[in-house]
This record gives structure tokens, C-alpha cells and sequence, in this order.
């Protein structure tokens, strides 16, 4: 299943719209990077994700 296709099912489901769901997904990887008490394993996770900046995107998170 393509990502597109992976937003609009979320849309759906949830009653939104497809830039609704991004915008969520992205706000909730933007909190869990800003973080400041991570513990070590979150830390360990996160700096595993390969990524251009320093928060991912969705696509390089998923």
C-alpha cells in the first residue's frame, strides 16, 4: 500500500482530511524529537532513523 493511499484510509477513518493527518503525524514526530527527558533507549531509537535534518520527516520516520 502506497503512503498516499496509507493518508487517505487515516482520513477516512478519523473524519479529516488527508494534510489533517500529516500535519498531525508531523507534530507528534516534531514533540518526541524536541523532547527534553528522553531516556537512553528513545535516544538510542531516534538517532537510528536515518534523516536529512534534525527531526524527520514522516516519510523518513516511517
Amino acid at each position: 500500500m502506497s503512503m498516499r493511499n496509507i493518508y487517505r484510509k487515516i482520513a477516512k477513518e478519523q473524519g479529516i482530511t488527508v494534510s489533517e493527518v500529516k500535519k498531525e503525524m508531523q507534530t507528534v514526530i516534531d514533540y518526541v524529537y524536541k523532547k527534553i527527558d528522553k531516556s537512553e533507549s528513545e535516544k538510542i531509537m531516534q538517532n537510528s532513523i536515518p534523516r536529512k535534518g534534525g527531526i524527520p520527516t514522516i516519510e523518513e520516520f516511517i
